[in-house]
């Protein structure tokens, strides 16, 4: 049985196993006794460099057996191992050559929190978004046998992932193409928020089996005395264990089907790799894995332990005080509650994202009217298109990254029959050590251009708040775009009301430069403004733009800045500028935000750095132009 931590170490454990693998053809030396020590290791070593980094470790901690027994079955990384999500891959880079880095893990120039193809050549396929492994795991698959490679390829998938569409989509052609493809299901019964639907009460069927079988097994001495009673109860266990495996589903649509097993039990794990390896076509090996596992307070509360922060030092009586701002999600989530009190139309929406976006107590307050539909980002917004179309008011939370796998939903079924939906969208902008593939760096670009669209920039806590409402007092689509974490601490306005629409507010009046900020860097704005003497303006609204004030400011100002956090292309200073050319005004414009590339993890400071948005660089870029004017 593995060992069960209770603390997280804040010096490094001694792993003398572990330090003698830099790449996973050494472990495949080892004996049987010498891999469950090493998985022991493994575990002691992530809690350490999870505590000196940050991350998602509860999912790694419980596929430690699973992912040292692939990489002993299988040759890679000429064999293909594609991890979905990536939350789970602590474990896969400490054993492929990044032990040593991992303390820095998440933080600039340190490994990423995600499989990155960049990073090493045992990550074949970059993920950060969910159910994409399968189909990636597949087109892999399809190209060796084309190139004539012989290989095997392997996508380990949780049981989470499998609520999306996407994956069933890609076992649909798996078995059309027949390709040798194994899938491993994690099935640890704990994705970040409850799964919901059909597959998940299927899974748990299984799993309440067998849970039911321990207890029996616990309570033979009483079933005893009832020996009819417990011959009764075995051989209908039986008969339903039938009806609910698993084996239907996935033969149904043409996989073999094996297990579930154990996945914690490491040699039958070696055991089960070794055999699946020579089987052909596409196979599927159900293992049962407890998240968080070898870690108790993890396997108490898994979604509590689902991600880590930093280990710091206890901060000074002033740094607590500071901390007390409420985050973003926070404002969103008391926001939605007292919405829902006063309008019973209201229902809120999350794909998989309670926890993250603010929803827990809309969700036990208000559970008939909270909606989780899974990893399902297409679906969630077709689901609100639908029962707009009946009267009622959906209000979708979702991060800005997982919207764009609802894009096609938004146009073709909200935006064009305007129907009443508000996009609550978190996550907006830089988002700090998840790096790219997290990143809200492209909404207002792909909004901006969708007609009948409100697209609303609060900057600061007390406007998000003011600007749901407004959203969500609008007839037609809206979006309300906000970070993560805190702001600047702004008082919230316990009373709701509705901003004026496309009407930006002047924050500091000045000379020559005009300032539009658009979102939450309206403090460094403002910052810039007193060194410049600029006239700062909250602009609030990204569409409709408020086109009298831009061309106000266009006429009494020799410069024109533009700051957003999104990208340059085609956001909110695009909108500036094209509503210039459309009145025919010359007039100079620095359009600042994110530029046309991608931003690596570290802290949201230093992103904003390498993006030229802190207040330093803002100040040097606007004093540059206009010496050039």
């Amino acid at each position: 049985m593995p060992i069960t931590f209770t603390d997280i170490p804040e010096t490094r454990p001694a792993t003398p196993l572990l330090d003698q693998v830099d790449s996973p053809a050494q472990l495949r030396d080892f004996s049987p006794a010498e891999l469950l020590t090493l998985a022991d290791e493994l575990r002691a070593y992530i809690l350490y460099s999870v505590g000196q980094s940050g991350g998602h470790f509860g999912a790694g901690l419980g596929v430690v057996e699973l992912t040292i027994a692939l990489h002993k079955v299988f040759n890679t990384p000429h064999d293909r191992l594609v991890w979905d999500v990536g939350h789970q891959t602590y474990p896969h880079k400490i054993l492929t050559g990044r032990r040593d880095e991992m303390p820095r893990m998440r933080q600039k120039d340190g490994p990423s929190g995600f499989p990155k193809r960049s990073e090493s050549e045992y990550d074949s396929f970059g993920v950060g978004h969910s159910s994409t492994s399968i189909s990636a795991a597949l087109g892999m698959a399809m190209a060796s046998n084309q190139l004539g490679i012989e290989r095997k390829t392997v996508a380990v998938i949780g049981d989470g992932a499998m609520t999306a569409g996407m994956a069933f989509e890609a076992i649909n052609h798996a078995a059309h193409v027949d390709k040798d493809l194994l899938v491993v299901l994690n099935d640890n019964q704990m994705s970040i928020s409850k799964n919901v639907g059909g597959l998940s009460t299927y899974f748990s069927k299984l799993w309440a089996s067998k849970f039911y079988n321990q207890l029996r097994e616990s309570g033979k001495k009483a079933l005893k005395s009832l020996p009819q009673t417990a011959s009764f109860i075995k051989h209908t266990e039986e008969y339903m264990k039938g009806m609910v495996s698993p084996a239907t589903i996935f033969e149904e649509l043409g996989f073999n089907y094996i297990g579930p097993i154990d996945g914690h039990n490491l040699s039958l794990l070696i055991q089960t790799l070794n055999n699946l390896k020579h089987l052909n076509g596409p196979v599927l090996l159900h293992t049962i894995t407890h998240k968080g596992k070898g870690f108790g307070p993890a396997e108490s509360d898994p979604v509590g332990y689902h991600a880590l922060t930093k280990i710091e030092p206890k901060p000074e009586p002033s740094e607590q005080t500071a901390r007390k701002k409420p985050k973003y999600q926070k404002v969103f989530g008391d926001w939605l509650c007292d919405m829902a009190q006063q309008d019973p139309a209201l229902v809120g929406i999350t794909p998989a994202m309670c926890e993250g976006s603010g929803m827990v107590q809309f969700s036990e307050q208000y559970p008939k009217r909270y909606i989780d539909v899974a990893i399902a980002e297409q679906h969630a917004v077709t689901l609100a298109a639908g029962m707009a179309c009946e009267g009622l008011k959906p209000v979708v939370a979702i991060y800005s990254t997982f919207l764009q796998r609802g894009y096609d939903q938004l146009i073709h079924d909200v935006a064009i029959q305007d129907l009443d939906v508000l996009f609550a969208m978190d996550r907006a902008g830089l988002v700090g050590e998840d790096g790219a593939t997290h990143a809200g760096a492209y909404d207002l670009s792909y909004m901006r251009c969708i007609p009948n669209m409100l697209i609303m920039t609060p900057s600061d806590e007390n406007e998000t708040r003011q600007l749901l409402y407004t959203g969500y007092m609008h007839k037609g689509p809206a979006a309300v775009r906000y970070p993560r974490g805190k702001g600047p601490g702004a008082v919230i306005d316990k009373i709701m009301t509705a901003l004026p629409i496309g009407k930006g507010v002047i924050r500091r009046s000045g000379s020559k430069v005009a300032i539009l900020n658009f979102g939450t860097l309206l403090e460094s704005a403002l910052e810039v403004a007193e060194k410049l003497d600029a006239t700062v303006v909250d602009m609030r609204f990204v569409k409709p733009l408020d086109r009298d004030l831009v061309l106000e400011l266009a006429s009494n100002h020799k410069l024109l800045v533009t700051l957003e956090e999104n990208t340059v292309a085609g956001g909110a200073g695009s909108a500036v500028t094209e509503l210039l050319a459309e009145e025919s005004i010359v007039a100079p414009v620095l359009q600042l935000g994110l530029p046309d590339k991608l931003i690596d993890h570290g802290s949201h400071q230093q992103q904003l750095n390498l993006a030229g948005l802190d207040p330093l660089q803002i100040f040097d870029r606007i004093h540059q132009r206009l010496d050039r004017l």
